[in-house]
This record gives C-alpha cells, structure tokens and sequence, in this order.
C-alpha cells in the first residue's frame, strides 16, 4: 500500500506538458478543478473526461502509475459513492431495504460523485507533481504569490516550504516501507489483532520514523546553510520563467471548455 502513495514523485520528461510554464500550470489546475465541479451531467463529465484523458496521452505518464496513485484513495472514493448512492434522495426507487433506499437520483449521483474525485486527482497530480519539478514548482508558486510580498509575506519561504514537503513524501513512504520491513523481520506482527492492538502496534514505526524525519530536516538545513540560503533577498533564478505560445493556448483551451461546461450546466 505504502509504494502505491505517488504524491509528490516527478517524472522527468520532454512532453508538451512538460515544457509548459509551472505559473500557467497552477493556474489551468485551478481553472480545470472549478470547471470539474460546475459539471453537472453527462455531456460536462464527458467533455472533463476527453481533456483528461488528453492531457494524459500527451504527458506519456504510465496508465499503471496512475491506477496505483488511486489505491490509497480507493476506501474514500467507495465510502463518499455509498453515502451518495443512498442518502441523496429522490424519488425513483430502485429497492429498499430497512433505513436504506437506492434511487436512480442517488445511483446517478454516486457515479457522478466517483467521477469527480478520481479526475480531480489524476488532473492535479499529472498537471502539477508528476511533470513538474519541485524547482519549477517553488518557482511559480513563488511567482504566482508575488503580489503578496506588498503586505510582508514571507512568498519564497511559504513557497519553499510547500515543495519540499510535497518532495520529502515519497521520501517518507520509502523510508516508512524500510521501517516495516525491519521490524516485521524482528517478529512484529502489525495484522493481527483488534483495531486497539494494531494502533499501538504501529508506535514502533512511529518513533524511529520521526527520528528519521528530524535527521533529514536537520541535514536539508545544513546543506542550505552550507549553500549560502539565506530566503528570497538577492536570489536570482538561473532560468528566468518566460511564457510562450504553448502557455497561451494551454490557457486559452482551459477557458474555452470552463466556458463550454457552464454553458452545458445552463441550457441541459
């Protein structure tokens, strides 16, 4: 379960996704996850689906990476479909049983709702994580929240702070996995047992991760110190963000189908 947590890895590559500005990024994510939540029937999901599934086939990110970035998820996605499937009304049943009762409005609802979780973490992760670089990403983020410097917020060291910690997950998980290895080799046993026992099984795992994490913080910040890092006053960027006609027409497409779906939500 642990190796199947893809948040945060970075596939390197030279696709069009790829390449596109990290600021422009950020910003069809947000404008693809609020067209995602204005759909609302089956021409919007579909219209959704066919950009996702585009943006996809462009990034050349592995299908299987993707399915088993869903399995941690799996739990949230079946509960969240079963409230909707039977608590969302309606009044085409479809059987009840005692307290519980299916409708067609509630079945419809949950396929809906199933929909919109899995687009909207294949949509973040392949447009943000999984084709950007932590560097590009601190970088727009950066870049994005500039404005905000006018009132004195420390911008590069939030921005710096987002990435690494979205950097050090994967980092986290692996050194988690090892974790579990070791002590299952020393005879723990973290499956048998009832929910009470198999909480305090994981203190074992817990207090060497911690002690790991803290180690690794410590040497990430003497590394930076040893780098001259002193925040954002006087840093200047190697390669400057510069946007190109790819980012304008990426832009022009994700508005162009949030328009579309509003559209579609209006007039069906």
């Amino acid at each position: 379960m642990l190796k199947d947590i893809t948040l945060g890895q970075y596939f390197p590559g030279e696709t069009v996704i790829h390449r596109m500005d990290p600021r422009v990024k950020i910003i069809v994510t947000f404008v693809y996850i609020i067209t995602l939540f204005l759909a609302d029937n089956p021409a919007g999901y579909a219209l959704v689906l066919l950009t996702l599934a585009s943006v996809v086939l462009l990034s050349k990110i592995s299908i299987k990476v993707i399915l088993r970035s869903m399995k941690p998820l799996l739990f949230i996605i079946i509960f969240t479909a079963v409230l909707n499937m039977f608590y969302s009304g309606g009044d085409d049943v479809i059987f009840k049983i005692w307290i519980f009762k299916l409708t067609w409005q509630g079945l419809e609802r949950a396929i809906y709702m199933i929909l919109r979780i899995s687009m909207l973490v294949i949509g973040t992760f392949v447009f943000l994580t999984y084709t950007t670089s932590p560097i590009k990403l601190t970088d727009g983020i950066e870049s994005l929240l500039k404005p905000l410097q006018k009132i004195h917020m420390p911008v590069h060291e939030l921005a710096m702070m987002m990435t690494i910690a979205l950097r050090f997950i994967p980092t986290l998980v692996e050194e988690t996995d090892k974790i579990i290895s070791a002590q299952k080799a020393r005879g723990a046993d973290f499956e048998s047992g009832n929910l009470l026992q198999r909480a305090r099984a994981l203190i074992p795992i817990l207090v060497p991760l911690f002690v790991s994490a803290f180690r690794r913080a410590d040497e990430l910040a003497v590394a930076m110190e040893c780098r001259c890092y002193r925040g954002s006053e006087g840093r200047t960027r190697m390669k400057e963000l510069k946007m190109t006609g790819l980012d304008y027409i990426s832009l022009s497409i994700a508005t162009f189908l949030c328009a579309i779906v509003i559209c579609l939500r209006i007039f069906l």
